[in-house]
């Protein structure tokens, strides 16, 4: 005979406040958030190098590398083909974000509303990672 059903291990189901897919939004939009963000991210990064002389940044055709002697290289740049950031960290590995909205409901219009740039696969937000990592204060809404 089988066993019981509680014998068995619970299937794993997703976390309720992890986004399952990026928002969808126009290429314009993706344009203007991404470009909003990078260049947000490229003005903080400036900023921990004015304030550490171990941290190199350099800003050149879309792509942003942060380095820090400790910890290595964070080489970050828009994707826009898949409407993505990517990410390539020396601490966490290569990642790549999508544009999702908190609270997305039907009554929002596309790209609108307060959204942050996240790693679908673990729910991991791109300003926490670099808070974390980096030690980059973004605001959320990028």
């Amino acid at each position: 005979m089988g066993g019981l059903a509680h014998d068995k291990e619970p299937i794993a189901e997703p976390a309720a406040d992890r986004p399952s897919h990026p928002t969808p939004i126009s290429e314009e939009k993706y344009h203007d958030r991404a470009d909003h963000f990078m260049d947000a991210l490229n003005e903080r990064a400036e900023k921990l190098q004015e304030t550490r002389d171990d941290v190199e940044v350099e800003y050149s055709a879309g792509v942003l590398s942060i380095t820090i002697p400790s910890k290595g290289t964070y080489v970050i740049n828009k994707q826009p083909p898949n409407k993505q950031i990517w990410l390539a960290s020396p601490v966490s590995g290569p990642k790549r974000f999508d544009w999702v909205l908190e609270d997305e409901g039907l009554h929002q219009k596309e790209g609108s509303g307060k959204g942050n740039w996240i790693y679908i696969r673990d729910g991991t937000s791109l300003t926490e990672l670099l808070r974390e990592e980096v030690g980059l204060k973004m605001a959320i809404d990028c």
